[in-house]
């Protein structure tokens, strides 16, 4: 059984970040393009006080992703990889050129990714941020 759990990191305000992770289906099989239908993106600022009230970030609400852009066939393992030996699949650097999507210093924000296969149940991650 696959655990679900956020991926924590920080953010600069007003600035970028690259998103990468190692996506498996679920039969733990890694993700390559030809099994993915679509990938959608959104950026969430939470509430402090209650982290189950999300507000959506303007531009970076249920985005299209194109699975050429941020879904690679073969495990990559390079330097910018640290998590373990064994790589990623999937790697997004956020465009914020034209909206930003981390402006409240002190704040937190959600990353969801929903990316549907060719077949089977969607496969959601979230990354967990704490903008400084």
């Amino acid at each position: 059984m696959t655990v679900a759990k956020d991926i924590h990191a920080a953010v600069f305000r007003n600035a970028t970040a690259t998103f990468m992770a190692r996506v498996e289906n679920a039969t733990g099989q890694a993700i390559n393009q030809a099994s993915i239908a679509s990938i959608r993106y959104s950026v969430y600022e939470l509430e402090v006080s209650d982290p189950s009230v999300l507000t959506a970030v303007a531009g970076h609400d249920q985005a299209t992703l194109a699975k050429a852009d941020v879904v690679f066939d073969t495990l990559q393992n390079d330097a910018v990889w640290t998590v373990d030996a064994v790589g990623y699949n999937f790697r997004h650097e956020l465009d914020i050129s034209q909206n930003e999507a981390f402006s409240k210093a002190g704040g937190v924000y959600q990353v969801r990714y929903e990316l549907t296969p060719v077949s089977g149940q969607k496969i959601v991650f979230r990354f967990q941020l704490r903008c400084i």
